[in-house]
């Protein structure tokens, strides 16, 4: 006979990001980008990648243009940014090693939010191509709240979505942004490092628990946070 299926702890709530965390994003992002900028005239510089980590929509869109000269409306600069960026992953999405294990094994156990900087079809889209829809009970993202990380409105949004108190709340996430973010929301930290852009010692040292990859990511992480 089956052993029973653990019941699930509502009490709690684990808030993945999505760029960096289940999805190898950013070279897609900071192509898009790159190349709208090279085609319009405008002018990259080399800390616009790192800059750009965590902006919502709105944000990078001006940056792109008041920063990088694009001489597009910020809206007309983010709805082609995005068709790029939805092209690739529509042929190839750069899912990251563990994603899918950790989501599905973490959400038999608590309910699970997404917290993210990316744009809502964005986020509809990736979780559609990646069969996880149905794991999600609350998805935010940054353009749909008043200011992109390291402001911790994207998860104060999807924790209250998902009803629980901060403090009760589990966040994974890899930017340093993303970790002061998260940390602001007097959340618990998961970090795992983005490894091309690793985060600044300061924001790690932000994270109750540091993990080498989304591998190492399991339900024991998590209760040793309820302890």
């Amino acid at each position: 006979m089956d052993a029973p299926a653990p019941e699930r702890d509502s009490s709690w709530a684990v808030v993945f990001d999505l760029d960096g965390v289940l999805v190898e994003s950013e070279g897609a992002w900071d192509a898009a980008r790159r190349a709208l900028v090279d085609e319009t005239g405008g002018t990259w510089r080399g800390d616009a990648t790192r800059a750009m980590l965590g902006m919502s929509a709105p944000e990078w869109s001006r940056y792109l243009h008041e920063e990088l000269g694009v001489p597009l409306a910020p809206g007309e600069i983010d709805r082609r940014v995005v068709e790029r960026v939805l092209e690739e992953y529509r042929a190839a999405l750069p899912l990251l090693p563990g994603a899918l294990t950790a989501v599905r094994a973490l959400a038999v156990s608590w309910p699970l939010g997404l917290a993210s900087s990316s744009n809502r079809v964005v986020i509809d889209e990736v979780l559609r191509l990646a069969g996880l829809e149905a794991e999600f009970a609350v998805t935010v993202s940054s353009e749909e709240v008043s200011r992109g990380k390291p402001a911790p409105d994207v998860y104060l949004a999807a924790i209250e979505a998902l009803g629980v108190a901060a403090g009760s709340a589990v966040a994974i996430e890899d930017s340093a942004n993303g970790l002061r973010s998260a940390a602001a929301a007097a959340m618990r930290v998961v970090a795992v490092p983005n490894r091309e852009f690793p985060p600044a010692a300061d924001a790690l040292a932000l994270a109750d628990v540091v993990l080498g990859s989304l591998e190492e990511l399991t339900p024991a992480t998590i209760r040793s946070l309820q302890r």
